[in-house]
């Protein structure tokens, strides 16, 4: 966690608070770091499709999406005893959190591509074109989007799971939404698209997937009709202030803080919110969608929870 979202925290919440949402978010990373390793050399892929797979999957990144269906399923559960090492993520959980992850680093893989955006950092690494070759890299794109919908079944994680179907029909159209949003994205470089248009674009290129890790956490869950009606509202909502914010930190971070080029936006004519509004009136922007977001589970859980505390930190990052 930053020093920006602790002292965040500080000022918001007891000291015990903080420690409870870092806890719960080293057990998620750690489990998720465990489980993308081992379920790739489940799914026996041949080299150098495998290692070129794996690289693109375990090279760090915030892990957020992941991160969204934990906290939605441990906020739907009110069982913060799931941050303890005792109270281990069930197998649906962790289903849907690989299958979110590698739907994710499908796209970058994909997005980094030199017919895409073409760059050659990602993480403050090469990116997986770079270190494996353009054929090697769309193919391990490619197969971890197949995997993404694998994960929802594969006996890796154990018996299948009764929420199987309710997980696909949720995560299948966001996923393509996700797709149709990319292209819009192309579509829109070196024009000045409005703010209705820009929006468009990223509640499907950056939100649907965000909203599906959500909703995937409240059909773990078995969230209420009420509860799923007030968690895809964090969802959308925290999805476009999401993108807002990438916008910002592209042009006030440098590269080495990012891990991968600072100002590409600006290299390849892309529209953005700042360009649109401006810095500061975009930072006004993005902190009016994370209390929008942050208000609609507040309203329905209180504000002793952690997608709470994960909108701060989200709010409060630096890269």
């Amino acid at each position: 966690m930053g020093a920006a979202f602790l002292l965040l925290k500080i000022l918001t919440h007891t000291k015990e608070l903080i420690m409870e949402f870092t806890a719960f978010s080293r057990q998620v990373i750690d489990q998720l770091e465990s489980d993308i390793p081992a379920y790739l050399q489940a799914c026996k892929l041949p080299s150098p499709l495998h290692e070129a797979s794996l690289y693109a999957m375990t090279n760090g990144g915030k892990r957020v999406r992941p991160l969204l269906v934990a906290a939605t399923f441990a906020t739907v559960k009110t069982d913060n005893s799931l941050a303890h090492p005792s109270h281990p993520l069930s197998n649906d959980v962790r289903r849907a959190m690989v299958a979110v992850e590698c739907l994710h680093g499908y796209s970058l893989v994909h997005d980094d591509l030199p017919c895409m955006d073409d760059d050659a950092l990602r993480r403050g690494r090469p990116t997986t074109h770079i270190a494996y070759g353009e054929a090697a890299a769309m193919l391990a794109g490619d197969v971890l989007q197949t995997l993404a919908f694998e994960a929802l079944t594969h006996t890796y994680f154990g018996e299948n799971s009764e929420f199987a179907t309710p997980l696909s029909a949720t995560f299948a159209p966001r996923a393509r939404r996700m797709v149709m949003g990319q292209m819009l994205d192309l579509n829109g470089e070196h024009q000045q698209l409005s703010q209705t248009e820009l929006e468009a674009i990223h509640r499907d290129k950056t939100g649907a997937l965000m909203e599906a890790a959500v909703l995937m956490g409240a059909i773990c869950a078995n969230a209420t009709d009420s509860e799923r009606q007030a968690l895809n509202s964090f969802a959308q909502q925290i999805g476009l202030a999401f993108q807002v914010q990438d916008d910002i930190l592209d042009v006030t971070a440098d590269t080495k803080q990012l891990g991968k080029p600072a100002g590409s936006d600006e290299k390849l004519d892309k529209s953005t919110y700042v360009k649109l509004l401006g810095v500061e009136a975009a930072k006004t922007y993005a902190q009016s969608l994370f209390d929008t977001a942050k208000n609609a589970v507040i309203a329905e859980f209180g504000d002793n929870n952690y997608l709470v505390d994960l909108a701060d930190w989200l709010w409060a990052r630096d890269k």
